[in-house]
């Protein structure tokens, strides 16, 4: 069924609230009560925490022979990715090579 969206609209007239209604609940909910639940909040690490008791277990994969790490980005690129060498003779992928 198509929608004429031109067309008015009628609500009805126990949805319309007056301004000073929905002023006053606004009002209500700026109250400087937070509610929070403190259950899943437990885990939460904020940015900036002393993490230095953490110990991380993260697998490290060596590089493969159809890889090679971008001297620009940095970052580990399949063969297909290489767009060839920079002037030091570094590797250097296709997305850094766009920019330079």
């Amino acid at each position: 069924m198509a929608t004429d969206y031109d067309a008015p609209r009628h609500s009805n007239e126990e949805e319309t609230e007056s301004i000073e209604e929905l002023k006053g609940r606004r009002e209500d909910r700026s109250s400087g009560a937070v509610d929070a639940d403190s259950e899943a909040v437990e885990g939460l690490e904020l940015p900036g925490a002393d993490l230095s008791g953490e110990e991380l277990t993260v697998r490290v994969v060596p590089l493969q022979q159809d890889e090679f790490t971008c001297m620009t980005c940095f970052l580990v690129h399949h063969r297909t990715q290489l767009a060839g060498q920079d002037r030091n003779g570094q590797p250097i992928c296709i997305d850094c090579a766009g920019t330079a």
